[in-house]
């Protein structure tokens, strides 16, 4: 069975970092694109970024270039998010997932059939 778990968040102030990670159970990642989302209170869910199964370039959403930073494990089936120079409006529960064995990168959350249950970043001072 197909599973990921997010952890890694929490609260943090204004210009700090967070790691999040996602453990990947049930398949191996090398066979898939990673992405992260975020829901904020009351938004849709949106890309935070992805990266191809052969760590090609990867793409981040606007507001997030320059400060987080995607990465993957597969040997250890592990998916990670570092994020620095954090701000209250990153605040949002964070999502991992994957598309479709062998599918590229792409954008829309229609495109990724498996996700974590999320976890809560909160940026407040």
């Amino acid at each position: 069975q197909l599973q990921l778990v997010e952890s890694g968040g929490g609260l943090v102030q204004p210009g700090e970092s967070l790691r999040l990670s996602c453990s990947v159970s049930g398949f191996h990642l090398k066979y898939y694109a990673l992405g992260w989302f975020r829901q904020a209170p009351g938004k849709e869910r949106e890309g935070v970024s992805c990266i191809g199964r052969y760590n090609d370039e990867p793409i981040y959403g606007d507001s997030v270039k320059g400060r987080f930073t995607i990465s993957r494990d597969s040997a250890n089936n592990m998916m990670f998010l570092q994020m620095d120079s954090l701000r209250p409006e990153d605040t949002a529960v964070y999502y991992c997932a994957v598309p479709p064995p062998f599918t590229p990168c792409v954008p829309g959350i229609n495109n990724y059939d498996t996700w974590g249950q999320g976890t809560q970043v909160t940026v407040s001072s």
